[in-house]
């Protein structure tokens, strides 16, 4: 499939339902934050692995910057474990399409609190996960999250935002739905080999994000420049039970 062959309407729709199959862990997903700025297509498909094409929205990529919190992580049919489980994260994401049509997310960096939560990650679904210190204060419906790469000279990213209220799912089509409501992931080993893999959970209850401080240092992390204007897409989430599949090879076209 050509670059410019979008997915349609029903093969975006395709990848909203239950995969099927076996899982292979459990999450909840919490104070999630998306923030979305528009970029060039050309910019987003020269840092995209062979097989995979660039998604648009309105004729323009996006870069969304995600901070988060990861609880009850653990493998199917095991219990939490304390100190393990419950960690932090903060994701540099873009939106792909295979060569089948199939639209995912591709994950420019990953960083994380949890030493043990980044080493599984880069081995079992080879994604950019990176060490970092985080720290997440709830006040109130406040939250202050902060983030620090283990990298020399690296200062704090700080996002202060409101708790989602009166969520609601994005609407089919519109540009919320294109940024958050996406099943599929999508990872590439050293030798280029690429993998999808795919989470399920309801859709998400989203709202506008009363969004104080953001910080676009994460973008600088993965080798763009920092934009200047706010971002024109900022949403909050309400907490949602994920499951996730295991990796499956993506057949070379």
């Amino acid at each position: 499939m050509p670059a410019g062959n979008l997915p349609t309407h029903d093969q975006r729709l395709a990848v909203c339902g239950h995969p099927g199959g076996f899982p292979v862990m459990r999450q909840r997903w919490s104070d999630l934050l998306f923030l979305h700025w528009p970029t060039v297509p050309s910019l987003i498909q020269s840092r995209l692995p062979d097989g995979l094409f660039v998604d648009t929205f309105g004729g323009q990529a996006w870069l969304g910057v995600v901070p988060f919190s990861m609880e009850r992580v653990r493998p199917v049919m095991l219990p939490p474990v304390p100190l393990l489980s419950w960690f932090l994260e903060l994701n540099v994401r873009t939106y792909v399409h295979d060569a089948e049509g199939r639209p995912g997310v591709w994950f420019f960096s990953l960083d994380c609190d949890q030493p043990l939560a980044v080493e599984l990650a880069r081995r079992a679904f080879h994604l950019p996960y990176q060490h970092a210190s985080m720290r997440l204060v709830r006040s109130g419906n406040q939250i202050d999250f902060t983030s620090r790469r283990k990298t020399p000279g690296e200062g704090d990213s700080l996002f202060r935002y409101a708790k989602p209220t009166k969520g609601r799912p994005a609407e089919e089509g519109s540009l919320e739905w294109f940024l958050v409501e996406r099943y599929l992931l999508f990872s590439a080993r050293p030798d280029s080999q690429l993998f999808s893999g795919r989470v399920h959970h309801a859709p998400y209850r989203i709202s506008q994000a009363h969004c104080d401080h953001w910080s676009t240092a994460p973008l600088r992390l993965t080798g763009f420049a920092e934009p200047q204007p706010p971002p024109p897409s900022m949403l909050v989430a309400e907490p949602v039970e994920v499951t996730i599949y295991p990796l499956k090879r993506v057949r070379a076209r």
